[in-house]
């Protein structure tokens, strides 16, 4: 009997269990309080970048908090669709959950590096372990789903051909 659970499945159940709690959270204190979730640790280097780097306003800098929001609660609703997708066994099986990891992957690998980079330019070092470590979470599993090889399904029956019929060429008994 062959297991349907690959490697990159189990670790993107992993990461998923990791990021759904963790971003909703940081996402609904910014839906509750634009700015006080955004001064807060997950998000506080994106705030002081914008806002001493970019001189954005306090109205710009609501919308901006409510973007990453957004964008962090697009990675939250792709895990947890992987999430969803894993449970069926004939799904996980054909390996049609990919596309939801994959998304989540890059979009989650794109926020964490701007954070991080946006952290290292205005010192902030907590932020910047914070957004390190989330960043080579997903870096990994990205890799890990790269370097996997196709989930190889079981060979489909070899067509047994009848054998072929014993031919004589045809000769006339008249001489």
């Amino acid at each position: 009997m062959t297991s349907s659970w690959r490697i990159s499945t189990v670790n993107g159940a992993l990461l998923a269990l990791y990021f759904i709690p963790v971003w909703t959270f940081v996402a609904f204190k910014i839906v509750a309080s634009p700015v006080h979730g955004l001064y807060d640790l997950a998000n506080v280097s994106v705030a002081l970048f914008l806002s001493d780097h970019l001189h954005v306003v306090a109205m710009d800098l609501v919308r901006f908090a409510w973007l990453l929001a957004l964008g962090k609660m697009t990675v939250v609703v792709f895990f947890a669709v992987f999430l969803v997708m894993t449970t069926r066994a004939s799904v996980r099986k054909s390996g049609s959950f990919d596309e939801a990891l994959a998304l989540a992957l890059g979009i989650g690998s794109l926020i964490t590096f701007a954070s991080m980079v946006m952290a290292s330019q205005v010192g902030e070092m907590a932020a910047l372990r914070l957004h390190a470590t989330e960043l080579l979470l997903l870096l990994g599993g990205a890799i890990l789903m790269a370097t996997e090889p196709p989930f190889q399904r079981d060979p489909p029956p070899v067509r047994q051909w009848a054998s072929q019929p014993d031919v004589q060429p045809f000769t006339s008994s008249s001489s």
